[in-house]
């Protein structure tokens, strides 16, 4: 896998590509290719044994013409400016293609959460939430979780917004446990949006799901989830599944949640038993099966391992798996590529629902999430396959940015030029 390709000018030329079958001036276009605002901070940190520790944190505010900022926040030791841009910019086309009332937001700190106890991780938390107060709220910017937080994360940061503001804002932040003012169905949300974006793919394709081979590169929330979900609720069989330690596959296929339950209680898929044969990452990317869904992080796929997939059908649960040269690749070998901001965003859907029921102060059932969140993910099916075969764009991918910027614009020049 290559690591060359800088996500930011990975979403830069995903928007000029689709820029080209859109009326779009070219200073328009350069303002939606750039952040609005980016925050970047030191946190210093006790730790417990008493010394200090500095961690670079970032939020970037990429959009906010059609509501405000939203998007996660992720601890990882890569971390960097560049990266909170490209994820952020994503958001907002993400937000875009499914129409829900947000732009787009990002944040992470430089951190490997592993090497640190709880209440070292809560200091970090609380330190970073304390620099972002002046900058998010319900009506402002919503964080989320995103790789390595969660619900605990999302309770940190409310309770420390809320404790400096002296008020109560459960919506300030989404993703947080029920008892917090969480939604049901929001830790499932991804991994359904994905098997969802793979059942109307499949039908659009004229494909059957029912027996359809699948491999999963990646095996936290997103990837075990939609590996789980495709099994039981699509009929298919998970024959490869990854993660940060290697792959496993097995020709009949895996009980996918019991993966998960070795998984959590190992630390890796690769001590399942049941198991024909150990891959590496890359070799399960370039399986022969049915569906190909990389949940990992950016740029697992690039241009020499796109040539040698033989995947039919690509729906991305990580944000940017494709590199634009392993993308180019792609298309030209007319594989099928179902891009992230339609395929994850239920994530953010089921996280709008949250925001939602939080500032009405009344609560939804779990089916009701689910409901709604198949609605949004199948109108956004339906516009992206609208826009690819009225404006004859080269790859799904595309076509989704198509209809994502014209919202967008559309938003952008209703509510005109502010000096």
């Amino acid at each position: 896998m290559s690591d060359a390709a800088n996500p930011f000018e990975s979403l830069q030329e995903q928007l000029d590509d689709a820029a080209h079958h859109l009326d779009v001036s070219s200073d328009l276009l350069e303002r939606l290719k750039h952040p609005e605002r980016i925050i970047e901070t030191n946190l210093t940190v006790e730790l417990d044994d008493g010394s200090l520790e500095v961690f670079k944190a970032f939020r970037s505010q990429f959009n906010g013409d059609r509501g405000p900022y939203k998007g996660g926040i992720r601890y990882h030791p890569d971390v960097g400016r560049d990266e909170v841009k490209a994820l952020s910019g994503w958001m907002v086309y993400k937000t875009a293609i499914v129409d829900i009332p947000y732009g787009g937001g990002k944040g992470g700190i430089a951190i490997d959460p592993r090497q640190y106890s709880d209440g070292e991780l809560e200091r970090v938390t609380r330190a970073f939430a304390k620099e972002l107060r002046p900058f998010i709220g319900p009506d402002t910017d919503v964080p989320a979780p995103d790789v390595n937080t969660g619900q605990r994360e999302m309770n940190w940061i409310k309770d420390t917004y809320e404790t400096l503001e002296n008020t109560t804002a459960p919506g300030v932040v989404t993703g947080k446990a029920p008892d917090s003012g969480g939604s049901a169905g929001r830790v499932e949300a991804t991994g359904r949006s994905v098997m969802l974006t793979a059942r109307e793919a499949f039908d659009y394709l004229g494909k059957d799901t029912e027996g359809a081979t699948v491999a999963v590169q990646g095996y936290g929330n997103a990837g075990s989830v939609a590996a789980k979900l495709i099994q039981s609720e699509l009929g298919a069989d998970v024959v490869a599944v990854s993660d940060s330690g290697g792959a496993i596959y097995h020709s009949e296929g895996f009980d996918a949640a019991a993966v998960k339950d070795v998984k959590d209680e190992s630390g890796s898929v690769t001590d399942y038993e049941d198991v024909e044969e150990e891959l590496s990452n890359e070799e399960l990317l370039t399986l022969d099966v049915d569906l190909l869904v990389p949940a990992a992080l950016e740029n697992a796929i690039d241009e020499d391992i796109a040539r040698e997939m033989e995947a039919d059908v690509v729906v991305e649960a990580a944000n940017g798996p494709v590199t634009p040269d392993a993308d180019d690749v792609l298309t030209e070998r007319e594989v099928a590529v179902f891009p992230d901001i339609l395929a994850n965003a239920g994530g953010v859907t089921v996280s709008y629902f949250e925001w939602v029921q939080n500032r009405q102060r009344f609560y939804w059932t779990e089916e009701r999430v689910n409901d709604e969140l198949e609605r949004y993910i199948v109108d956004g099916f339906d516009a992206l396959v609208t826009a690819y075969e009225g404006k004859d764009a080269p790859s799904f991918r595309t076509a989704a940015y198509i209809v994502a910027i014209d919202r967008v614009v559309s938003a952008y020049e209703q509510g005109g030029t502010w000096p």
